[in-house]
């Protein structure tokens, strides 16, 4: 299942705080600025509403990490989830099986940064669309669900991670500015189609 927060300027962090676990209170009071702790808080409230709407789990979850940062939920190797922020939008997914998701806001393309992460293809794909920016962001967006599906981080050849793989599913919400992507089983994918 997938859950949004895309109200985030109106997000209140200091009403979130007693929800917070001590674990999550202490990484979002690392960010310096207050964008960054809302982003932060309104990830983990969408894992708990998602744990306990999915899975009745209710109490505050501890997060444990893999070597490349995947998190998981210590105490609940059924739950598989993966969270995602950009500065106006927090997208947090749930499955029994191992799921990835990335959100990005829609911003002017950088050429460089397109030619950095893009194989040859994609960068023709994106320079020939009426939309490149959107095109962007599209492609990005899958290549980050995918390596997060993996849990792999960011590592390698991120110009052919999606080259012999199923394409994550994709969603453009261009009346609101972002994009974002879901790796995973297709039950989970089918549901947003």
């Amino acid at each position: 299942m997938l859950y949004i927060n895309d109200d985030i300027s109106n997000f209140d962090f200091d009403a979130s705080v007693e929800q917070l676990s001590a674990q999550r209170l202490a990484q979002a009071l690392r960010f310096r600025h207050v964008l960054g702790r809302k982003l932060n808080a309104a990830a983990y409230l969408l894992l708990r509403q998602g744990l306990s709407v999915e899975y009745g789990i209710t109490e505050s979850p501890e997060l444990g990490y893999n070597e490349h940062g995947k998190p998981f939920v210590i105490g609940h190797p059924e739950v598989h989830f993966n969270l995602s922020h950009c500065r106006i939008a927090v997208v947090c997914a749930l499955s029994s099986h191992p799921v990835g998701v990335d959100v990005e806001h829609i911003r002017p393309l950088n050429e460089s940064l397109v030619r950095y992460t893009m194989n040859d293809g994609e960068v023709a794909e994106i320079m020939s669309s009426p939309h490149p920016d959107v095109a962007f962001t599209c492609l990005w967006t899958k290549k980050e669900a995918l390596l997060k599906l993996l849990g792999t981080g960011i590592s390698g050849k991120v110009k052919d991670v999606l080259n012999d793989k199923p394409s994550p599913h994709t969603v453009v919400e261009l009346d609101k500015g972002y994009v974002y992507s879901i790796a995973g089983v297709e039950q989970l994918m089918d549901r947003y189609k």
